[in-house]
């Protein structure tokens, strides 16, 4: 059986139209779709503040990754734990 690991929200949901919702061992921290996906473990952090207008928002992310920082962080202890199989 595969172990699968969705670390974007869209992946998520289309590994679980597909049939393998009981696969998803693990999500990103905005996976909130299919119901039940946020019962999952949590396996991303954003790296950035999401709070204030939505240009500063865009600034900092184009910030970010001017820098080739990602946006994200992966929570190393977790995937590691989880032993998956699949990561997408």
């Amino acid at each position: 059986m595969q172990r699968i690991v969705s670390l974007i929200p869209s992946a998520t949901e289309i590994v679980s139209a597909l049939g393998f919702r009981e696969q998803l061992v693990g999500r990103s921290h905005e996976c909130d779709f299919p119901p039940g996906v946020e019962t999952l473990p949590i396996c991303t952090s954003p790296k950035l503040s999401f709070e204030g207008s939505s240009a500063e928002i865009d600034r900092a992310v184009k910030q970010a990754l001017s820098e080739a920082i990602a946006v994200y962080d992966i929570k190393q202890d977790v995937l590691e734990d989880l032993a998956p199989t699949m990561v997408i």
